[in-house]
């Protein structure tokens, strides 16, 4: 495996940053784990001391590795790269992975990486060196969660760790821990924290601290009538919006003071530093005050998305967009090669596809996530929660239109994503503007078409998207009315061709799923929208059973699992960062059990077009496939250069225990003709093993449940199930790709 990448380039020993390390003394603990390491390892040892130079140190390691691989001829093809794209963990043993990842560590020793983590200060890979000072200088500067990582990696390769797969009884029964928001006993405490809330709210309005003409008591109301009349405003979903919490004083109290004062510290930080904080009341009743005994932790996942940490309030200032081809300079090319019309409204990876980002309240959300992957927009203030200077300006129509030329006269495009911020952040007239442009946009497209020859006509829109997390967040915001606009788009969308009509959500947890979130659902799949779910894999999500019990919940409502992503962004999201380790573990050894069979996904695609059926075809095929749930997504991860991977092997590991991936883009997808240029891409990993697992631990986690964990350094991408392809046209279209330039 050969490094492409640009920014990375080799180290010699004369090298001044490298030179640095030999003199930085490591820690009395990391001494303890050398000496654990060596210890268990009588031979690392021998050739480590009797090694006059780190390259003698290199050579023996990689004699003694070669000749234990020697063994497997399929592990020596696939450390090789000749067998790129078989599923490693059907060829290959445990030891074999530990091998190869030795090896690797070699074979790209010395060489130094730029990382975004430090806010791009160079990280050095050369682990076996590090050993090597350690041994024999008492230097390197290799902490505590390096030398954990080398004696897990140590004992796989000499085969005292061993790799087994949970059963499905161990699996439910990690699922068992993960309520979700239908459970009538969430129900009820979810109630409770409604009541509360409003009863906020409402002393804040006759104490004068609250001055709104709409949301107002008249003189002679009693208590019990003023609390009836919140209560209906609960169920308008500009209430949560008007009422949405600002500040962490006020988050505090809607949360029953019951934020610790560490908490409330980094909170009042993350207003000094120009972090929006806004939650609206729904989201927040969503939280627990008084935390059930059969619940304990539960809310973690939704909870985490709420308080910020410290690592984000530090890098805030700092943060540069993860997505390469996010950076957008007028008139050039963006990372993947697309010529664009707009620096912020249209961003594009791939030929079929782009999202589409209005002008209008669409730029901001129902709440702020925590690891929102634009929270460099929010620090830029591009997206924001001042809803009245987001409103469209009288310009839009106008430019509404020109960034729609660009779908109708791209050749490849037939897919659009409207979001933002959130689609549905969106009036209602300014929802109907955007679908009506998409509408006549679509219907011009396939009229030119018909003047084209076979061969060189261009890609119709198939698929039209919209982007909200609002069913979770806000789903009061899903009403008849809005309803009815998705189902008059629908009609008359399909009538010229268009195929395929999605909301692509984002469910984070089986407790955001609600009874008030299962009405807004079946809103949507009556107006003939499938819903699909987009998870992100946060730490508190990657618990053992979370994402199971949420593709488990997900079926009960008839929402597709589509995608688990792997935290995105650099050390500002480190907090909730899950290493790629973990996500192929959860691919290996808890997804595994709903996979779904041909025979399933064959059944499932003759029922696409018929949404409103979906959670009752879902329920039928979990019990006739006798699975505790459906796996129907992919676990990947967006990589900051162009494309989705879950294809990467662990090179090289950082003095401070981060590891170090080369990733393959995904094979089984169109790319932009530039990935032929950029090569494998190279991620920094912004959390150790070792952190992580400490901090499930804080979670409440038993480490011990996640045994193996350390040895996962390859990963394989998921096939891509037919039920996401495009349709197949009735004609050919062309192979030109207009609005490309990888000059």
């Amino acid at each position: 495996m050969r490094n492409s990448h640009p920014a990375n380039r080799r180290y010699n020993s004369h090298d001044s940053e490298l030179m640095g390390l030999d003199l930085v003394a490591i820690s009395v603990k990391s001494h303890r784990l050398l000496h654990q390491l060596l210890s268990e390892n009588p031979k690392l040892d021998k050739i480590m001391r009797y090694a006059k130079t780190e390259i003698e140190a290199l050579i023996g390691i990689r004699n003694w590795v070669l000749d234990t691989l020697a063994q497997n001829s399929q592990a020596i093809a696939y450390y090789r790269a000749e067998l790129d794209h078989e599923n490693p963990y059907e060829l290959l043993s445990w030891r074999d992975f530990a091998a190869i990842r030795l090896l690797d560590y070699i074979d790209h020793a010395g060489m130094a990486y730029r990382d975004q983590n430090l806010r791009g200060v160079a990280a050095i890979n050369n682990p076996i060196k590090m050993i090597w000072l350690a041994v024999n200088h008492g230097t390197g500067g290799a902490r505590p969660p390096f030398f954990e990582d080398m004696i897990h990696l140590f004992r796989q390769f000499e085969g005292v760790e061993t790799h087994e797969i949970p059963d499905r009884t161990q699996v439910e029964k990690w699922m068992s821990r993960f309520p979700s928001g239908l459970d009538p006993r969430i129900v009820k405490l979810r109630e409770e924290n409604r009541d509360r809330i409003l009863n906020l709210i409402i002393d804040k309005i006759e104490a004068g601290e609250i001055v709104d003409r709409k949301y107002c008591f008249a003189e002679d109301l009693s208590p019990e009538q003023k609390f009836l009349q919140a209560l209906e405003w609960w169920e308008d979903h500009r209430f949560h919006l008007r009422f949405a919490v600002r500040s962490a004083a006020l988050l505090n109290q809607m949360l029953g003071d019951s934020l610790d004062p560490e908490t409330m510290a980094l909170l009042h930080r993350a207003e000094q530093e120009g972090i929006p904080i806004f939650v609206n009341p729904y989201y927040l009743s969503l939280l627990h005050v008084r935390v059930p005994y059969f619940a304990i932790g539960a809310d973690l996942a939704i909870r985490h998305y709420v308080l910020y940490s410290r690592q984000l309030i530090d890098e805030f200032g700092h943060i540069v967009a993860w997505e390469k081809e996010d950076q957008v300079e007028p008139g050039k090319p963006n990372a993947a090669g697309w010529l664009l019309p707009s620096e912020y409204n249209i961003h594009r990876r791939y030929p079929e596809v782009a999202i589409f980002i209005p002008d209008t309240t669409g730029r901001a959300c129902g709440g702020l996530c925590a690891s929102c992957q634009r929270m460099y927009s929010f620090q830029k203030g591009r997206l924001n929660f001042d809803l009245r200077k987001l409103r469209p300006d009288k310009t839009w129509s106008e430019r509404l239109q020109e960034l729609l030329n660009y779908f109708e006269q791209d050749s490849q495009l037939r897919d659009i994503l409207i979001t933002g911020g959130d689609a549905l952040m969106s009036s209602d007239a300014a929802l109907e503007q955007i679908l009506e442009g998409v509408y006549q946009m679509a219907k011009r497209k396939r009229a030119a078409n018909k003047k084209r020859p076979e061969g060189e006509k261009y890609a119709e829109i198939l698929r039209v998207r919209l982007g909200t997390r609002l069913p979770v967040y806000l789903p009061q915001r899903i009403t008849p009315e809005l309803s009815r606009i998705l189902r008059n788009f629908q009609e008359k969308a399909r009538q010229i061709g268009v195929r395929q009509f999605l909301i692509q959500t984002h469910i984070e947890s089986p407790m955001e799923i609600t009874p008030r979130v299962k009405e807004a659902l079946r809103r949507f799949f009556e107006a003939g929208w499938l819903v699909t779910n987009q998870h992100v894999f946060t730490a508190a999500a990657s618990r053992r059973g979370h994402n199971a019990k949420l593709r488990h919940t997900l079926g009960e409502v008839g929402v597709l699992p589509y995608y688990t992503f792997t935290v995105k962004g650099y050390m500002e999201n480190s907090f909730n960062f899950a290493p790629n380790g973990r996500a192929v573990q959860e691919q290996i050894e808890e997804k595994v059990l709903g996979k779904l069979g041909d025979e399933a996904v064959e059944k499932l695609s003759s029922n696409l077009e018929h949404p409103e059926e979906m959670a009752a075809q879902l329920a039928a095929l979990r019990e006739h496939e006798n699975r505790a749930f459906l796996a129907s997504d992919r676990n990947v991860l967006n990589l900051p250069g162009v494309g989705k991977s879950l294809t990467f092997r662990v090179i090289g590991i950082t003095r401070y225990g981060r590891r170090i991936l080369q990733f393959d883009h995904d094979a089984t997808r169109r790319h932009s003709p530039i990935i032929e240029k950029i090569g494998k891409i190279i991620i920094i990993e912004s959390k150790s093993i070792s952190e992580y697992l400490q901090q499930l631990s804080e979670m409440g986690e038993d480490p011990a449940d996640y045994a193996g964990l350390f040895g996962y350094s390859i990963g394989i991408t998921d096939p891509r199930l037919p039920i996401f392809d495009y349709p197949e046209y009735e004609f050919s279209v062309t192979e030109e790709m207009t609005n490309l330039d990888i000059s």
